[in-house]
């Protein structure tokens, strides 16, 4: 079975990209155990807890990435430059994840043969 990774790079509400992510992320978990989820650069703010997407009109997702423990996808790596650069703290994260630096999250990346980025 192939190990599948799951690249989330740009941030929530500017395109469907995340959203579609998500979605992705919980159907191919109904068929693969070996799933890997990342995230990189301006894809650290699909987690904020605090997001208001209805003020662009768009809906709030970011909740749903709670759902990724229930769907046994446990391998959840955050980039911690990412979220220094943002000036973002984890404790502002929806979920607990893998704090990583680039290095050690891109050694990680390195065990998967397929990558998926949005």
């Amino acid at each position: 079975m192939n190990k599948v990774a799951f690249i989330f790079r740009t941030p929530p509400h500017g395109s469907a990209s995340g959203r579609e992510g998500l979605d992705a992320v919980l159907a191919t978990s109904a068929l693969n155990e070996d799933i890997g989820v990342f995230f990189i650069g301006d894809g650290v703010y699909q987690l904020l807890s605090e997001q208001e997407p209805s003020l662009v009109l768009g809906r709030h997702y970011a909740p749903t990435f709670g759902l990724l423990e229930l769907y046994d996808v446990g391998k959840v790596y955050i980039s911690a430059e990412a979220l220094a650069e943002r000036g973002v703290p984890a404790e502002r994260l929806s979920i607990d994840a893998s704090v990583l630096s680039q290095h050690e999250l891109l050694r990680r990346l390195a065990d998967y043969n397929v990558r998926l980025n949005f």
